[in-house]
């Protein structure tokens, strides 16, 4: 029986605020841990999740006690009023690309020996040339001291600083995450009878993300997996022209954007499926999906709870068309730390959220995957996402 999701006053629930405010402070105190004497942050998610500001183009950079961000005239005004929402005190700058990396380093400039963090994982190769023209080139050519430029500065590559500290959500974030959740829960409940009529994987895939957007969404989470048939076998399939026909497997993976903040689910829906290898395919992974689900906890090895899903899926004969890892964090991105695939070795905490999606897939004949969206507790989850897992359609 599907789950009513006819109240939608429960769109209308003022959320937590952010504690935008703590986070500057919380990685200060990182950059101490690391020997950093500042940290240039260029990812846009980390950029956001520091000072709540929402521009397409910014430079962020925190020192042990003080912190810059610039951004370009368009954003002047913007940026002013978003760090003021946030109650995050920092220097603001405005001004051409050029400009900006100039105020970083005048910024700096106080520091002495300097030791300037930059994410490795974000950073174009042209920032990078940028850099070392800036604190490089100028403080290590030996042939003048440079005004303004530390004596010796080495840019040192960080990797999931911020990212880190992004794992544990804080109540705000996961009641947006949890409203994404149950936008999409509302959007599928309107949209799903319309699977009973020949639709096409493109068009369903419209309405879906219509109906997210039309029940407050920012919009989709990301592209919208509609597959059916021997496309559902394909695990990242994109929404084609091809009706949905009896004897289908359908496979839904989707979510909405509230926020800034994601959310993901899959369901797989059988249109009068009679064929015993769709059937044993569909219960064996619900089967493993669910057990996943009950061993997510803290504490818990990530890799763990791949190794549960996946010996579900071995006793069932098909662990080898399980061909992708049974989970990932969600937030800001909707892939991020932790992951739980076979070799992760991150430790699930209270109050991360992350995905169990299990999946098998026969290539040419059909697959199935299904997926919730949960915050991890401290003996147990809670499952945001609630659309019923029912098979048959």
């Amino acid at each position: 029986m599907d789950t009513d999701f006819s109240d939608k006053s429960l769109l209308t629930t003022k959320l937590a605020a952010p504690q935008t405010d703590q986070r500057i402070p919380r990685l200060q105190k990182v950059l101490d841990e690391l020997a950093l004497d500042a940290i240039f942050v260029t990812s846009p998610e980390n950029i956001f999740y520091l000072t709540g500001f929402t521009g397409s183009a910014a430079y962020l950079v925190v020192g042990k006690t003080a912190s810059l961000i610039t951004t370009d005239g368009r954003y002047q005004d913007q940026v002013e009023i978003q760090l003021r929402a946030s109650g995050v005190d920092a220097e603001i700058f405005i001004g051409s690309g050029r400009g900006q990396l100039e105020s970083i380093k005048n910024f700096v400039s106080g520091t002495g020996r300097l030791r300037l963090g930059f994410e490795a994982g974000d950073i174009t190769w042209a920032l990078w040339e940028h850099l070392v023209s800036l604190f490089v080139d100028a403080s290590l050519s030996g042939e003048k001291e440079v005004p303004g430029v530390p004596e010796k500065t080495e840019l040192v590559p960080t990797r999931g600083v911020i990212e880190k500290l992004r794992e544990v959500k804080d109540q705000g974030e996961t009641e947006r995450i949890g409203k994404a959740c149950l936008i999409a829960d509302m959007a599928l409940a309107d949209v799903k009878h319309l699977l009973q009529t020949e639709i096409s994987e493109k068009d369903f895939a419209v309405e879906l993300e219509y109906k997210m957007k039309k029940l407050l969404a920012q919009g989709p989470a990301f592209a919208t997996i509609v597959a059916s048939g021997p496309n559902s076998a394909l695990p990242h399939a994109r929404p084609t022209e091809r009706k949905m026909r009896e004897g289908d497997l359908v496979v839904i993976d989707f979510g909405a954007k509230v926020d800034g903040y994601h959310s993901d689910m899959t369901r797989t829906y059988g249109l009068g499926v009679k064929d015993q290898e769709l059937l044993h395919l569909a219960q064996a992974v619900l089967a493993a999906q669910e057990a996943g689900v009950r061993s997510v906890k803290s504490g818990v090895l990530a890799g763990d709870v791949d190794l549960v899903c996946r010996s579900v899926l071995r006793e069932n004969g098909l662990e080898q068309f399980f061909s992708h890892g049974t989970g990932h964090g969600v937030g800001l991105l909707i892939h991020e730390a932790p992951y739980l695939g076979a070799d992760s070795a991150d430790i699930l905490a209270s109050g991360s959220v992350v995905t169990v999606e299990p999946g098998a897939y026969l290539f040419g004949k059909g697959g199935v995957r299904i997926e919730d969206t949960m915050v991890v507790t401290q003996n147990a989850c809670e499952v945001l996402t609630q659309t019923v897992k029912e098979f048959i359609c």
